[in-house]
């Protein structure tokens, strides 16, 4: 049995399509077939709420007057990048305190960044703004101090670099000393081990080879509507895989686009992570549109059918020696053995929330309000991975 998105839109229009979450269609397939699954349902339905920092808002001011062209630019004490339009911004959800504008660097000051900034303007919160001028015949203005909030600026969107790993690592510390990571702390000697993606319930690694992903898919993205823009940075879909064709580590990543002034502050939350800094916490969801029953078979994997590499971070290099590879079902039973030591393990990724965004998802698109779209294009599927050398100069023999 085969379908069409175009087809599947008129079943959804007509409030006549069948929707199953990812975590549904799994328990169903314990009693269905793959051919019977692939009759019934029309749309799975995918989430995940996790820790995305490679985030950002675009913002645009409006004009002010007399006219200023932004050289620097600080909202709530957060510095947004001002190197292209008048008064346009650029607000990474990673980028913390300007400790010299503030006059000191304690490490209390890190703990509000751009990703909270950015969520409180979703939540319409009021945001003081400090900004420097270049001064010019066009732009006379030398600085500007005001309060703006999403109702008061001319466009507001998240455009995310890199979000959703189609998998990631679990990371350990074997050293003596506590290491304070972009997974969190890692207690030395193997004290915890933190993994950072929802297993079989992810949304890529039920689309292994991004056959139902491309530019232009719509998606549910922090609360709102949003679309994939372009394959995320760091995309690296020659991962190595197994038989079923999931990587065994970070592989395919997305990037992402939405208008911020149409998000749920619930979907869109700062966050930081003590003595490494801020991020943002970000509800993302994926239909996966049933084709065939290639869809279904993709999205009948199981936690202990996907596996990641235990990296350790006490080894300060950008290759890491690995304890080898575990299954998911094995790190979400809350421990893993590592070299005979019984670990306890905790996912960054909320599996409760992510579950939820899927439901949503479903509600959406049950309802009519949210239809598929197809993909202007695909993403690519040959990126290799090219890691970055520091310049040596050449030694010039007398």
């Amino acid at each position: 049995m085969e379908r069409t998105i175009a087809e599947i839109n008129e079943k959804i229009t007509a409030g006549k399509a069948t929707v199953w979450t990812l975590a549904e269609l799994k328990a169903r397939l314990q009693s269905l077939s793959i051919a019977e699954a692939t009759r019934q349902v029309d749309v799975v339905t995918t989430g995940t709420f996790e820790p995305m920092e490679s985030s950002g808002a675009i913002i645009n001011l409006g004009p002010t007057d007399p006219p200023i062209k932004l050289r620097q630019c600080w909202l709530d004490g957060i510095p947004a990048y001002t190197g292209f339009g008048a008064v346009d911004l650029y607000l990474g959800a990673a980028q913390s305190v300007d400790a010299n504008s503030e006059g000191g660097e304690a490490d209390s000051l890190r703990e509000r960044g751009g990703g909270h900034v950015i969520a409180d303007l979703i939540a319409g919160k009021a945001i003081p703004l400090r900004a420097v001028g270049y001064v010019t015949d066009c732009y006379p203005r030398a600085s500007l101090e005001t309060v703006i909030s999403k109702d008061t600026i001319n466009q507001f969107y998240l455009y995310n670099p890199r979000n959703l790993y189609q998998n990631f690592i679990v990371g350990v510390n074997g050293g003596d000393r506590p290491l304070y990571t972009y997974l969190g702390p890692l207690q030395p000697q193997l004290g915890n081990a933190v993994y950072a993606c929802g297993g079989a319930l992810s949304p890529l690694l039920n689309d292994p080879y991004l056959r139902l992903v491309g530019i232009g898919t719509r998606i549910f993205l922090g609360g709102g509507i949003g679309y994939v823009a372009w394959e995320g940075t760091q995309h690296f879909p020659l991962q190595k895989r197994l038989a079923n064709d999931t990587p065994i580590g970070p592989a395919a990543t997305l990037a992402l686009i939405g208008d911020a002034k149409q998000m749920d502050p619930f979907w869109v939350r700062g966050c930081y992570f003590k003595h490494y800094g801020a991020s943002l916490m970000l509800g993302v969801g994926v239909p996966l549109p049933v084709l065939d029953q290639e869809v279904i078979a993709r999205c009948a994997i199981r936690d202990e059918d996907v596996v990641a590499p235990i990296i350790d971070f006490s080894i300060p290099r950008r290759v890491r020696p690995t304890f080898g590879m575990v299954n998911y079902a094995q790190l979400k039973s809350g421990k893993i053995k590592i070299e005979g030591k019984t670990v306890r393990t905790a996912p960054l990724t909320s599996l409760y929330f992510s579950q939820r965004i899927a439901e949503v998802l479903k509600d959406w698109i049950q309802s009519g309000r949210f239809t598929l779209t197809e993909p202007i294009a695909p993403l690519p599927c040959d990126r290799a991975f090219l890691p970055q050398q520091p310049w040596m100069p050449a030694v010039i023999d007398d």
